[in-house]
């Protein structure tokens, strides 16, 4: 497949030099505005699925009259989080396993 080219951006000299001060060692500005631009189309995209779901999901609340509390979500959130958080800790603490 063919490379294709985005189109040039003007930008202010010190924007320049701010974004050159961010680059990685080995890294072209080429390489950075391509990888910052792909970011930020996965992140509008992501953005735009999570608002589709809660739109979805508030048609179907509608739909059924099924509402939660706020206060109740979050709570079961928290749980779920400080569950998954336990476990890690738990894992942390495990030796590490011997080759025999």
């Amino acid at each position: 497949m063919k490379s294709a080219q985005l189109p040039p951006v003007r930008v202010e000299p010190a924007v320049r030099q701010e974004i050159e001060g961010a680059l990685r060692e080995g890294e072209s500005l080429s390489e950075f505005v391509e990888a910052a631009a792909l970011q930020a189309a996965r992140r509008r995209k992501a953005q735009e699925e999570f608002l589709a779901r809660g739109r979805a999901s508030l048609a179907e609340a509608k739909r059924t009259g099924e509402f939660y509390p706020a206060e109740e979500v979050l709570d079961r959130m928290r749980a779920r989080l400080d569950q998954r958080m336990e476990e890690h800790r738990r894992q942390q603490q495990k030796p590490p396993a011997r080759n025999t």
